[in-house]
């Protein structure tokens, strides 16, 4: 073993630490000397990332976002994530992939140490091949060429498969980890290891010294010899704890070496209240010490030595000595890939231990109160909602200087951080408030007739009547960026609707969205039903949110494109009800009148540029390039120091052009436009469908014709002849506000106001009633009457 070490090329180790430790890699092109580790990293095929990991070891990390600055993780491999589903044989692409992302996060100047089961299913598989392989040979020589009869498999013994299987085990790590250049080295204990005072010191130095030679130490119980544990010594205080397992096991490393992270991989997706499968099991994201009694443990997985409730023990007491826990899901397909990189991301995955309890209700508890809350707000007359409304409406100008303290605040913190767009639309003043109370009046007037409106009537049969009726969707989950005034809005909208809704605001808004938040709960409050609107204030990540699909109906992105992008990215099994880039183009007919088309270009391009209505593509008619109207726009864009890009077909007009633009599908959200020249109103409308993103699309024409043409033809969300842009916008539609644009074809399209958060369900009346009395020979007749729908109340 020590001539193993020197041929790795590393200082010998201390004499009393030889018995611990098998460098598995021999070679010395496998192997990574301390003084060119920096330089190995550069070429590893894993990209190396410098992190700021420093951290004093004591006190385990309260949220997951502080996850990203572990510097010394354990991964635990249970059973179920290393071997086969036959329990005969490894997972191999689970492992493999596992120890990517562990050479990820090794070559990221973390500390990695696997806990990994898996010698006695491999040694399993070894021992059968072996003795079905001899039972053969024993048949064909006593039966000649006969068939060979039904060979029996004995019983084998778990100890003989360990100690047949560890090399292979070790073995297989060691031709992994060889891949991204990282050394690995096995260590096999026992709990009297632990016990030992020496042999204790011994471990720990083996391992620290590992550590600093950048290996990763593989750890694992000596199945071989391991003697039963004794029951009654079972995790006894912080610094007793029976290794009967991997999860004790690892646990007791954890502490011994002061770990900042456990990660436990198991075969479920972390700790359910109650045994996951049952009709009622809910993930537990956050798990906390004295929660015990809230769960109900089930039966051990189907493999390996403990169960959850060996898991959850093991992690407490991990916590209590400093650690933080997550266990999670290593089996699943569509996550083992990234699962550990996940976690260390501060991701949500899993259950993540903390001793650090919030002092208001988790997300998951929101999106609960949220869900019941809007039920009950659903049930309100039409004029209780509308009276909510107007009672928040007031609220905003009668506290009107709280709200622009608050802001102020929050324009102070923002000053040299946001850019002049962002800061415009995080200011507050006097008239926005005074015009979001304006709008709020409108939505609680055109709330009046929402919930419940009876769409269409049929008579199936006598006595039986289906009614097809408006109903809230659900649950809203709203995240929006810097603009505060999002909030009250968006709140009117789910309350004119008897949504309950989750609010994500960004954090550049933080003491705008608080007072508006709490002006929005008081107004609820008049009717019971405060919990209905609820502010996310944790520190969950926008993607852990888009995971909560048992607890959010829809989600509406209101913000940059690119955000709009990532939530549709991240959301797992929710509709999202967004645009994708807001690419609004303006086609200048060879009719159109020189006094409107400078006024509607620099409206729509100039007036509020970082808009998602804002004109973003001009097209010229070929037959206006060199005439005083096509002068008089260039002159007022160059006035407005709009930054000019020429497309194609412009700039081949041109001896010297602007700079040509790199793509026709460019949102640009600031003082640039993109001009290029048309042939006609077909070659517009042709240009419009292949490199628009269908929000708005303006024709400016006096040819009535032409604008009808365009008008029918063009395939957005919003067509207008002769407006300007920027009149895609819900209060200006008469609205009263908009949770957002949407460029989706299902459902609402263009500003979706009260609407467009709305869908419908059915409701049929009976008497004693069956599908028989239909059939052939039956007694009744469908009539499948249309029946007149009560007036909608316009007022």
């Amino acid at each position: 073993m020590l001539s193993q070490v020197y041929r790795c090329g590393f200082q010998p180790f201390n004499q009393h630490l030889l018995p611990w430790v098998q460098c598995t890699t021999v070679s010395r092109s496998h192997c990574i000397q301390p003084s060119v580790i920096r330089h190995v990293r550069s070429w590893s095929n894993i990209p190396f990332i410098t992190v700021p990991l420093s951290r004093t070891h004591g006190k385990s990390f309260a949220h997951r976002g502080e996850l990203k600055h572990a510097k010394r993780i354990v991964v635990k491999l249970g059973s179920a994530v290393v071997t086969r589903g036959d329990e005969c044989g490894l997972a191999l692409g689970r492992l493999a992939s596992i120890v990517e992302q562990v050479s990820v996060l090794q070559n990221q100047g973390r500390e990695m140490m696997l806990v990994t089961s898996g010698a006695v299913a491999f040694g399993k598989q070894r021992l059968r091949h072996e003795i079905l392989l001899s039972q053969s040979v024993r048949q064909a020589l006593h039966s000649g060429q006969n068939q060979l009869k039904e060979m029996a498999i004995p019983v084998l013994e778990a100890r003989a498969c360990a100690a047949a299987g560890q090399s292979g085990l070790m073995a297989l790590y060691e031709a992994m980890f060889t891949q991204y250049s990282i050394c690995a080295a096995q260590i096999l204990v026992t709990n009297l290891d632990f016990h030992d005072e020496q042999k204790r010191r011994n471990l720990n130095g083996t391992l620290h010294e590992l550590l600093r030679m950048n290996i990763v130490p593989i750890v694992n119980t000596n199945d071989a010899v391991v003697p039963p544990a004794e029951p009654n010594s079972d995790l006894q205080g912080v610094n007793v704890i029976s290794v009967k397992d991997n999860d004790s096991l690892a646990a007791r490393l954890a502490v011994e070496m002061k770990t900042d992270l456990l990660i436990v991989l198991s075969d479920v997706e972390g700790l359910f209240d109650s045994p996951p499968g049952s009709d009622d099991a809910k993930l537990i994201d956050i798990f906390y010490p004295g929660d015990q009694q809230s769960v109900t443990f089930g039966t051990k997985s189907r493999v390996g030595m403990g169960g959850m409730e060996a898991k959850v023990k093991a992690a407490l007491w991990a916590l209590q000595g400093g650690t933080s826990v997550v266990i999670a899901n290593g089996t699943h397909p569509k996550v083992s890939g990234h699962v550990i990189t996940d976690i260390v991301e501060g991701k949500k995955v899993g259950t993540f231990f903390s001793e650090v309890k919030p002092a208001g209700p988790t997300v998951e508890q929101q999106g609960e109160m949220a869900r019941s809350g809007g039920r009950m707000l659903a049930t309100l007359e039409p004029e209780q909602r509308a009276e909510i409304i107007h009672h928040l409406a007031d609220l905003l100008t009668d506290q009107r200087d709280e709200i622009l303290l608050a802001n102020k605040k929050d324009l102070e913190e923002a000053e040299g951080r946001l850019a002049a767009p962002l800061l415009k639309r995080l200011s507050l003043s006097t008239s926005k408030l005074n015009s979001l109370a304006i709008g709020l009046r409108q939505i609680a007037a055109s709330s009046q007739d929402s919930v419940g409106r009876v769409l269409r009537r049929t008579r199936i049969a006598k006595n039986l009547e289906l009614e097809q009726v408006t109903v809230p969707i659900g649950v809203l989950l709203v995240i929006f960026e810097s603009r505060p005034d999002c909030l009250p809005q968006v709140a009117a909208l789910a309350i004119a609707s008897g949504n309950g809704l989750l609010l994500k605001g960004g954090k550049e808004a933080a003491h705008s969205n608080r007072i508006l938040h709490l002006l929005t709960q008081e107004a609820l409050s008049i009717h019971g039903v405060k919990e209905a609107v609820q502010l996310v204030n944790t520190r969950e990540e926008v993607e852990d949110l888009c995971r909560l699909d048992k607890m959010i109906d829809l989600i509406i992105p209101r913000g940059s494109s690119q955000l709009v992008r990532d939530i549709q990215k991240a959301a797992k099994g929710i509709p999202v009800m967004g645009h994708s880039e807001g690419i609004c183009h303006m086609y200048v007919d060879s009719e159109a009148s020189v006094d409107k088309v400078t006024r509607l270009v620099r409206d729509s391009k100039c007036e509020y540029p970082a808009a998602c209505n804002a004109l973003e593509t001009l097209l010229i008619h070929r037959d206006l390039l060199r005439t005083p109207l096509f002068d008089q726009i260039i002159d007022m864009l160059r006035v407005e120091q709009v930054k000019i890009h020429a497309g194609p077909k412009f700039a081949s007009y041109l001896t010297f052009s602007p700079s040509e633009v790199k793509s026709l599908r460019t949102e640009y959200g600031d003082l640039e436009l993109c001009i290029e020249v048309v042939d006609n109103v077909q070659d517009a409308i042709d240009h419009i469908h292949k490199y628009g993103s269908s929000p708005t699309d303006v024709i400016v024409t006096e040819n009535e014709d032409t604008a009808e043409f365009f008008l029918q033809h063009v395939d957005s969300a919003c067509v207008f002849w002769n407006a300007s842009t920027r009149f895609a916008d819900g209060y200006r539609f008469g609205l009263g506000a908009e949770v957002g644009i949407s460029t989706s074809r299902i459902h609402a399209r263009g500003p979706v106001g009260l609407e467009g958060l709305l869908t419908t369900k059915w409701l049929l009346r009976g008497k004693d009633h069956v599908v028989s009395d239909f059939s052939e020979h039956g007694s009744l007749k469908y009539l499948h009457e249309n029946l007149p729908v009560p007036q909608r109340n316009t007022n």
